[in-house]
C-alpha cells in the first residue's frame, strides 16, 4: 500500500499540518519537530509527490511551450535549450504541438492552475488564445514573435539585420546580379530579410537581379533554380531565406553541372543541422538559438516572480556563418 502524508503524521505523533510545513521546507517548525518528521519518512520510506508539493505553494513547476512544428533543427535546438533551463531551475517542459489554425490543445493544458507560465514559439499571430493567457493573468512570452511591434513579451531576431549582412557577404565578393528566394509573406521574417537584401542592393546601387516567393521547403529552392536553369539566365548569386530552399537550389545547380561556388554563390538563412553536412556547405546566418531559448526562459521566471512588470521586447542578431557555397565572383 503506499504510504501518504496521513501515515507519516502517525508515525511521528505529530498533526498533518506541521508534516506537510516540513514537506515545504516553512521555516516555522520546531528543530525536533522536523527531526521526527525526516525520520518517520525515512522508516516509512515515503517520497512526497513533487507536483503535490508545488501545488501547495500555489504553483506547478511545470512550464508550457507551444509550436506548430518538430521538424525543424533550429526550433529544436531552441527547445532544448529552454528544457535545460527550466530543468537548472527545478521545472518541468510540457509540450503542446497543433497545427496553427487549432488552439484547443493549447488551451486545454496551458489553462489557469496546471502551468506557472506559458512559452510560445514561433506563433504565427496574437489570437483569442492570447487574449485567453493575458485575461487569466498566465504569465507568458513569445519567442520568434512573427508580430510586428506586438504588445507582448518578447525575444525576436533582427531578421532585417540577417538579411542585409547576407546580401553584404555576396556584394563584398563582387556579385551585382544577386537573386533572392523569399520565404511565405506571411511570416514578419521572410518579409524582414528581403527588406535586408533590398536595402543592402540600393546602398550599393545594385537593382534585385529576381525575388521569387519561396515556402521553406527544399522543393521550392529545387523548383526556382530549375526555372532559371531552363531559362538560360543566371544569377551569378543566391541569398534564399531559409538553409532549405538554398540547398534545394544548390541540389538543382549541381545535377545540371553548374558548380557551387564557382558559378553561384548560395547562401541560407537559420543554420540547420544539415547546413554543415552536405557539400559544398552552407554558408548561412546562424540563429542564436541556445540565446533565444535561454533569454525566453529568464524572462518568464522574472514575470512569474513579479520581477517583470510591463512587456519588454528583446532583440538578438543573427550571425554570418562563412562555409563552402561562397566565394568572390571569377574573372
Amino acid at each position: 500500500m503506499k504510504v501518504s502524508i496521513l501515515d507519516v503524521a502517525k508515525k511521528s505523533g505529530l498533526s498533518i499540518v506541521t508534516v506537510s510545513r516540513v514537506l515545504n521546507n516553512l521555516p516555522s517548525v520546531r528543530s525536533g519537530n522536523r527531526d521526527r518528521v525526516l525520520q518517520a519518512m525515512k522508516d516509512l520510506d515515503y517520497h512526497p509527490n513533487a507536483s503535490a508539493r508545488s501545488l501547495a505553494r500555489g504553483k506547478t513547476g511545470i512550464i508550457g511551450l507551444s509550436l506548430t512544428t518538430l521538424y525543424d533543427s533550429f526550433l529544436d535546438s531552441v527547445v532544448k535549450e529552454v528544457n535545460d533551463c527550466l530543468a537548472e531551475k527545478g521545472y518541468f517542459l510540457a509540450l503542446s504541438i497543433s497545427s496553427g489554425d487549432d488552439d484547443q490543445a493549447h488551451r486545454s493544458l496551458f489553462q489557469e492552475d496546471r502551468v506557472d507560465g506559458v512559452i510560445l514559439l514561433s506563433p504565427m499571430r496574437e489570437d483569442e488564445y492570447v487574449l485567453d493567457l493575458k485575461k487569466n493573468q498566465i504569465p507568458f512570452v513569445m519567442l520568434d514573435n512573427q508580430q510586428l511591434n506586438s504588445s507582448a513579451t518578447s525575444v525576436i531576431v533582427d531578421n532585417f539585420h540577417g538579411g542585409y549582412e547576407a546580401t553584404k557577404h555576396l556584394i563584398g565578393l563582387g556579385h551585382q546580379d544577386i537573386a533572392h528566394i523569399s520565404g511565405p509573406e506571411l511570416f514578419l521574417s521572410s518579409r524582414e530579410r528581403e527588406r535586408g537584401y533590398r536595402a543592402a542592393l540600393a546602398e550599393a546601387g545594385f537593382q534585385p537581379y529576381c525575388v521569387e516567393r519561396g515556402d521553406f521547403e527544399i522543393s521550392t529552392g529545387y523548383r526556382i533554380a530549375q526555372a532559371w536553369i531552363e531559362s538560360g539566365k543566371l544569377p551569378t548569386a543566391l541569398f534564399a531565406s531559409d538553409d532549405y530552399m538554398a540547398l534545394g537550389a544548390m541540389n538543382a545547380f549541381m545535377n545540371e553541372g553548374i558548380r557551387v561556388p564557382e558559378k553561384i554563390s548560395i547562401i541560407g538563412f537559420d543554420d540547420q543541422f544539415i547546413a554543415s553536412e552536405f557539400r559544398p556547405m552552407l554558408t548561412t546566418m546562424r540563429q542564436p538559438a541556445d540565446q533565444i531559448g535561454r533569454t525566453g526562459v529568464d524572462l518568464l521566471l522574472k514575470m512569474i516572480n513579479g520581477g517583470v512588470k510591463r512587456n519588454v521586447t528583446v532583440q538578438l542578431s543573427p550571425e554570418l556563418v562563412v562555409r563552402e557555397s561562397t566565394s568572390p565572383m571569377s574573372s
